[in-house]
């Protein structure tokens, strides 16, 4: 059986695949934690991108998940090939749970114009998400991956935060991330965004993202743009954000990706004063700057 290492990602995921990716010059990176906001992110990145689309089957045939394996032993240049063969009608949008050195940045210059969008959460809120979400994940999911579903499902947060995430350091994967992009935050072809701002300013937060892809949409296009990111849109037609095209059995069950979208409500969803001391703590270990885990706490602009 195959379970969880100390720190790494489970074996469905192979971060290493960003590495070998043949970058084109204006693809764009959508780079988010875990239950952070990626799914809103890459429907925000779609919409833009096409001028408002109502009529798309999957947001991941859409923008594919560079780190997602469909099967065991799948060979990462099936995937690549799979990414060469994608349009060069409009630039290409990736997701990624990655951040750099893993995922690979490449600075403006040199012929480059790739574009990242990154996203933070606060991370009480990132992990209370993440405890329902691993649970959808269907049984036909795990049993392909030979992971027992009992790796992952506890009966309460405070015991999923100490027996999944502190036993196996997962931690990392949220103040890590934040490591990695803060000194490349302002770059000018980074663009990082707090998903309380997004929650709080979902108009404001959509041009903030056109400008820095270089997108006009016409009235009428925001109009859509607008309705097709809302969270109402999005759950009215939840189907079309849970990965059907990832692999040929279900890989979620229906209402995993669009669940609530709510700020500020972890409490509610089982996070304990304790568990937000340790996890506070934990996060301090990983990323001592005060100045950047207040911000990922909650959010407003970004420090000089």
């Amino acid at each position: 059986m195959s379970t969880p290492t100390a720190g790494g990602p489970p074996p469905w995921l192979n971060p290493e695949i960003q590495q070998l990716v043949e970058w084109r010059d204006d693809d764009i990176v959508i780079s988010v934690p875990l239950k952070s906001g990626t799914t809103w992110t890459m429907n925000i990145v779609h919409q833009l991108l096409t001028g408002g689309d109502a009529g798309f089957d999957d947001i991941y045939a859409e923008v594919p998940w560079l780190e997602i394996l469909s099967r065991p032993g799948q060979p990462p240049q099936e995937i690549l090939d799979r990414i060469a063969m994608m349009p060069r009608t409009r630039p290409r949008a990736f997701k990624s749970h990655a951040a750099p050195p893993m995922l690979p940045y490449h600075p403006t210059g040199g012929g480059r114009n790739l574009k990242y969008v990154v996203v933070c959460r606060n991370p009480e809120e990132a992990l209370v998400s993440a405890k329902p979400f691993l649970e959808m994940h269907s049984n036909a999911w795990f049993e392909r991956w030979g992971v027992p579903k009992a790796a992952f499902v506890r009966p309460d947060f405070p015991t999923f935060y100490r027996e999944v995430v502190d036993a196996n350091q997962l931690q990392g994967m949220l103040f890590g991330f934040l490591a990695a992009w803060w000194p490349l935050r302002h770059r000018d072809n980074v663009l990082m965004l707090h998903y309380a701002d997004m929650s709080s300013d979902h108009a404001g937060s959509i041009r903030r993202m056109a400008s820095f892809l270089g997108i006009t949409p016409s009235d009428t296009q925001w109009t859509a743009i607008t309705e097709y990111t809302s969270f109402a849109w999005m759950k009215a037609h939840e189907d079309k954000f849970e990965g059907k095209t990832m692999a040929d059995i279900p890989v979620l069950e229906r209402g995993a990706m669009v669940r609530k979208g709510r700020v500020g409500d972890a409490t509610a969803d089982g996070m304990t004063a304790e568990v937000a001391a340790h996890l506070r703590a934990v996060g301090t270990q990983i990323f001592p700057n005060p100045t950047a885990l207040e911000w990922f706490y909650g959010g407003g602009p970004l420090p000089a």
